[in-house]
């Protein structure tokens, strides 16, 4: 884990309320190891936004780094002001990876939200392995998607008024593609309620499912204990903490779903 300071290359709108950075960060790159992995970012550095900000990698390429975010508050508004050539403070990579993507499994690769970063890095990934795949992509309108609804390609978007792709949440395509495909393997980024509904169907189906969990964090190195996770375990011991919770920013972001559970 790196704390670097990088220099952002473009800072772009890609759709409504979402925007695209791109930074050079050669040492952080040369650490980093595949889709899942998040930086921390240090968007100003002043004592009215003392933490950090922690962002999925959404694509690396050589020496530079990618982020996707949507503007939440002043610290998100404040990025989307940042201009090329201004710098800005980088703690990564952190957390695991997506596994068994590669092995002889039908993936179905699921975003909602922002949560989509992780998940266009997997497709990357898979499309550099060849490897053939489904994605789904969820947002609330046609307005924040920016990709092409593509169902004879395998790429499908939801969007819940209808404007655009499937009318409804992701788990409308996401179970038709289940029935059509043998040993499907899911794996997914998004808010939780999202995350609890594959999580349920996933657990309910016995289907294998890799959970890319969002969460707050003060610093993304275990000391704040702030974005703690309950564990699905038969074997906690009282008064146990540690048997009970886990911390995302230490032993994930990526979950196996039976592993955890939504509170």
């Amino acid at each position: 884990m790196i704390i670097e300071k990088t220099v952002i290359l473009s800072n772009n709108q890609i759709a409504d309320n979402i925007w695209e950075m791109k930074f050079e960060s050669p040492q952080i790159s040369q650490e980093y190891i595949g889709a899942g992995q998040f930086i921390n970012i240090l968007p100003n550095d002043d004592w009215g936004h003392p933490l950090r900000r922690p962002m999925s990698i959404s694509s690396v390429q050589n020496s530079n780094i990618s982020i996707i975010y949507k503007i939440f508050g002043d610290v998100t508004e404040s990025l989307s002001k940042k201009n090329p050539g201004d710098t800005a403070e980088l703690l990564g990579p952190i957390g695991n990876t997506f596994t068994k993507w590669e092995s002889d499994v039908f993936p179905i690769l699921i975003g909602g939200g922002v949560g989509l970063a992780p998940i266009l890095n997997l497709k990357s990934q898979c499309d550099s392995a060849d490897i053939d795949y489904a994605i789904i992509i969820g947002a609330r309108n046609s307005s924040e998607q920016f990709i092409d609804h593509d169902p004879k390609n395998k790429i499908y978007l939801s969007t819940d008024d209808g404007s655009l792709g499937e009318k409804g949440t992701v788990m409308v395509p996401l179970e038709k593609i289940i029935k059509e495909h043998q040993n499907p393997y899911l794996f997914a980024c998004g808010p939780e309620p999202m995350l609890q509904a594959i999580h349920d169907i996933a657990l309910n189906e016995k289907i294998p499912t890799q959970l890319s969990v969002e969460s707050y964090m003060g610093c993304g190195i275990g000391l704040c204990q702030g974005c703690v996770i309950s564990k699905n375990t038969n074997s906690i011991k009282e008064h146990s903490y540690h048997e009970q919770y886990s911390l995302v920013c230490l032993d994930g972001p990526v979950y196996e779903a039976k592993d955890i559970n939504f509170d």
